[in-house]
Formats: C-alpha cells, structure tokens, sequence
C-alpha cells in the first residue's frame, strides 16, 4: 500500500518545484525568515502538485487501463480505489492551502491557481496544439511568482523571461517524446489522453524546441551581462554560468534524440549524471558568484 501511494504521489516530481527557490537565490534573500518561508512554499507546490497528479490519475484511469505501462499504476492496476483516491486528492489539497497560508495570501492564490490551471488543462487544454505546452509553462510560472512576489520580492523579468522559455523547450521536448512513442494512445476522436499529437509534427516540434533553446541561452546569455544584473549583483561574473547552461540544453537534446528521454524531465534529471553534475556546478558557481 505504502508502494502504491508513493507511485499515485510522484514524490520524484517535488524536483520541478525548486523554481520556487529561484527568487530568493537571485535576490539575495538569505535570511532565515525568507528561507522557511520559501521552503513552505515549496512544501506547499509539492502537496499541489501530488493532488495534481492524483486527479489526473483518477480522470485518466480507464484510459490508462488500456496503456501498456500506465496501466501498472496504482489506479488502473486497482492497487488503490477509485474512491480512496479521491479522499487522498482532498487531504493534499488541504495540506497544500494550510501550507501556503502560513506563507501569504499571495502563496495561497497561485497555488490554488495552480489547481485551477491543471484542472482546465486536464479538462480541455491539454488537447489544444500549442496551447497545452503553454499550459505547461504557465504552471512553473506560477512557482517562480510564489517564489518571488508570494515572499514579497519584486519579481525579476529576466528570470520570469528564461524560465518561460525554459519550461517552453521541456514542454515541447515532453512532446516530440510521446510523439515519438508509438505506444501512446492518440485517437482522433476518441477518449485518448494524447489526441494532441495528431496536430504535432516531429519536423514542427524540432522547429519549436530549436526556437525555444535557443531564446532560452540567448535569454539567460542577456541577463549575465545586462548593467541591471550586474549592479543589483556587484559581479559580472554571471557570465561564466553560460556555458553549463549551454550544455545542458546540448544535452538534454541528446537525450532526447539518441536515448529516448524527455518523456520525464525529472526523471532524466536523477537518472543522467551529465545533467546532474551540470546543474550542480550551475548552481554551485552561480550562488558562490552572488554571495
């Protein structure tokens, strides 16, 4: 049962929700107060997001009985009921809300709003072409505005600007990916949870994720030496953060392409060592350059 719980939570997702985090790294805010407040908020994205992830499940699961690995998750294999999946949905949105209460109203807003979103995004956006990868952006910015302007922190447009583009070049990767897998259901017209695909192309998708990486390095490439960032930060070091920007997209690609990754941005991100050493070195040097 406990298996079967972790699998429904996807506690391997929590990852994606460190765009939280972002704002109080590029804003120098450090202070223990803004820490615990940032980790709440944090804390409150991952409840959200489980909850998310168990409606979907719930939604999707006659669906998923007829796919040949989904149809091993909780749901659909029947590990956990229908109806008890539905009290376990209720008891994280609840936790999610009492989370982001103790941070600000702000907090409470975008993540309820972050609901809202995936509940239209399940209901109707996800089988709208273009829109649905949107879609998908608009969530982790939602994460990076409760990050910033949920702990009272003037919202950076570079940073909003990057992550957009960012989460633009994972959305269309996740997509060029299940295009690319031919066990994924896409019926015209049918009940198939990714009927999408059929108005995609893989020559389309490669244009889409060739315009967005490349936005994305430009993008973060113009913050590093922009005259605001380097007064706000007192270094023009950033710059040197590029190139492991750079070759994490070179490599997310390759993944993409040569070992069948973007299906689970997450999970490629645990599982390649490349990216994970990449990031960590990102990370390491940019908070070394901003303290």
């Amino acid at each position: 049962m406990l298996s079967s719980l972790i699998k429904l939570l996807r506690p391997h997702q929590y990852i994606k929700n460190g765009f939280v985090l972002l704002g109080v790294v590029f804003a120098h805010a450090w202070e223990a107060p803004m820490l615990l407040e940032a980790g709440l908020a944090f804390l409150a994205f991952c409840a959200m997001a489980s909850a998310v992830y168990v409606l979907n499940d719930i939604i999707d699961v006659d669906a998923d009985r007829r796919h040949p690995v989904k149809r091993n998750r909780p749901l659909a294999s029947g590990a956990i009921p229908v109806a008890q999946a539905w009290v376990i949905f209720a008891i994280a949105v609840a936790i999610a809300l009492l989370l982001a209460a103790l941070v600000s109203i702000w907090v409470i807003v975008l993540v309820a709003g972050y609901l809202v979103l995936n509940v239209a995004y399940t209901g109707w956006l996800k089988h709208v072409v273009i829109l649905d990868v949107f879609s998908i952006a608009t969530g982790f910015m939602l994460r990076i505005l409760a990050g910033t302007l949920g702990l009272g922190i003037e919202p950076s447009q570079w940073l909003l600007l990057c992550g957009l583009m960012l989460t633009l070049f994972l959305g269309f990767a996740k997509r060029r990916a299940e295009l690319a897998d031919t066990s994924i259901e896409r019926t015209p017209s049918g009940d198939g949870t990714r009927r999408v695909l059929n108005d995609y192309s893989l020559g389309l998708l490669d244009q889409f994720i060739a315009i967005s990486a490349a936005c994305t390095v430009l993008a973060y490439g113009l913050y590093t030496v922009s005259a605001e960032t380097i007064a706000l930060h007192g270094t023009g070091g950033l710059i040197y953060t590029l190139p492991f920007v750079i070759y994490g997209i070179f490599r997310y690609l390759f993944l993409l392409h040569a070992r069948g990754g973007g299906n689970d941005t997450s999970r490629d991100l645990a599982t390649d060592h490349h990216l994970l050493v990449t990031v960590a070195l990102w990370l390491g040097l940019t908070i070394m350059l901003l303290t």
